[in-house]
């Protein structure tokens, strides 16, 4: 099965705190195959409960417990942008979940950073006014 964004975030969290997953299981009291079903994209969309026992356990900053907690209710978000996301700290949750909503046509490319720069004009429009 292919990996979600959510899982994608999810695993890139883990790995940045450079917890095995077992590690990370234990320190969020959660199953540790459970978790490796969320991280693999076999099980998609935790209860809050499990949620927020995760991001306690990677001590996740607010940025991203927000990113993760709108990824896994938001299955339809692409992979690539949540790889963008977790690449540029600048990428707000309400930016990513703007540009998670763009629509795509044809075979071109998506080009995140161009997409987020639309995103951050149009919010920015919208508080002027």
């Amino acid at each position: 099965m292919a990996q979600s964004a959510f899982s994608v975030f999810l695993q890139r969290l883990r790995e940045a705190r450079r917890l095995s997953l077992r590690e990370f299981a234990r320190l969020a009291d959660v199953d540790h195959a459970y978790v490796h079903r969320l991280e693999t994209g076999e099980k998609e969309s935790p209860s809050e409960e499990v949620l927020s026992k995760l991001v306690r356990a990677l001590k996740a900053p607010k940025r991203d417990a927000e990113i993760l907690r709108y990824l896994a209710t938001n299955s339809a978000a692409q992979v690539g942008l949540a790889e963008y996301a977790l690449e540029d700290s600048t990428v707000t949750p309400d930016e990513l979940a703007t540009a998670a909503t763009v629509a795509y046509r044809g075979s071109v490319r998506r080009d995140y950073k161009t997409i987020i720069e639309r995103v951050r004009r149009i919010l920015g429009e919208q508080d002027d006014g």
